[in-house]
């Protein structure tokens, strides 16, 4: 397996690592996901993804590194998705690991991410990998106004 880190612009963020991201967050468009990440890019938003013997994309990552007070220096893990017919393989493991370091390169003090209540599979593999669940993360859907 590969990992490698997407630079704006490489046609891959669309035609391979998309499609994944799409199996975590079935609302992006190609559209949709290319404002995001020209939006998100000036915040700091970069994508990695992993890559099988094959070629084919199986995994893919948003993150950003986060400056705050409560923290002070973190990877925060915007989104962390292996592809559907690749779980169990090792994908999720090698890619908390490449984000790691990339944690530790930038001497953040945590790697942090939120995970849905209801995925409850996804909560399992990162007790496995030894994270730990150290807050509730509360929200308020704001409609558009009119």
């Amino acid at each position: 397996m590969k990992i490698i880190d997407l630079e704006p612009g490489d046609p891959r963020l669309e035609s391979e690592l998309l499609p994944v991201l799409r199996e975590l967050r079935p609302h992006l468009t190609p559209e949709l996901f290319r404002d995001i990440h020209t939006a998100g890019h000036a915040q700091g938003l970069r994508f990695s993804a992993a890559y099988a013997d094959d070629g084919a994309c199986v995994g893919a990552a948003g993150w950003r590194i986060v400056i705050n007070t409560g923290s002070v220096r973190k990877l925060y893990v915007d989104d962390l998705v292996t592809s559907e017919n690749a779980r169990s393989g090792g994908v999720g493991h090698a890619m908390l690991a490449h984000l790691e370091g990339h944690a530790r390169a930038a001497g953040c003090y945590e790697l942090n991410l939120d995970s849905g209540t209801h995925r409850t599979a996804a909560h399992r593999f990162y007790l496995r990998e030894r994270l730990d669940i150290v807050a509730f993360n509360f929200a308020r859907e704001l409609k558009p106004l009119p």
